[in-house]
């Protein structure tokens, strides 16, 4: 029994691996918030997507061409990536209202069978999947207050410090003179083979 079991899972697992995904396609839904600009644009964050190319057109959306509200979306493995882009373009920009609305969305696969057989599986097999997915309103106007998933610019201190903060800390602590730490050692090799002042010079550069 335990040989049979044994040679059966091989089988099935080898028919699997016969199968590639070709295509994914994610359910449209409209944008869960009220009263958008027709004109809003919507950054759909994917799973390869690049940080530094969907800031920079974003960026570039908010600052150049004086848009008032974006919205960041995603789902699935995406999900981390989207909140990473909110994160940023709120320490960039600074005083954004933020409404962030979770919900699920139904992404479709396409497999495709690689070695189809007369009595095999089907051709192709198409899967639907019920994954989680994140919309985030980013707005320079305010926003309402009591709806769900409401929150509140960051006040302006605590976004000078969280962008500054490993900057200015080190710009808090006083610098040493060039002339007490930085020079003498450059002098101190200088004038050690000089049989006189060697000790007086070094002696006032230490005080």
């Amino acid at each position: 029994m335990t040989a049979k079991g044994g040679r059966a899972k091989p089988v099935a697992q080898s028919r699997m691996e016969n199968f590639r995904k070709v295509r994914t396609s994610e359910e449209e839904m409209p944008l869960p918030f009220p009263d958008l600009p027709p004109d809003v644009v919507e950054m759909k964050v994917k799973e390869g997507s690049k940080i530094r190319n969907l800031m920079n057109f974003a960026m570039a959306q908010m600052e150049l061409k004086g848009r008032r509200q974006i919205v960041f979306s995603g789902c699935g493995r995406a999900v981390t990536k989207t909140i990473t882009c909110v994160e940023i373009m709120k320490r960039k920009l600074g005083g954004l209202h933020q409404v962030t609305k979770v919900r699920y969305k139904t992404v479709l696969e396409v497999w495709e069978n690689q070695d189809p057989l007369p009595d095999g599986p089907a051709q192709n097999l198409t899967v639907h999947k019920n994954v989680p997915s994140i919309c985030i309103l980013l707005s320079r106007d305010p926003l309402d207050p009591n709806q769900t998933g409401y929150q509140p610019p960051e006040p302006q201190h605590e976004a000078g410090e969280d962008t500054s903060g490993s900057s200015t800390k080190g710009l808090k602590r006083p610098l040493p003179p060039p002339c007490e730490e930085l020079l003498p050692k450059k002098l101190q090799v200088q004038v050690s083979d000089s049989p006189r002042g060697s000790g007086t010079t070094a002696g006032q550069l230490d005080h």
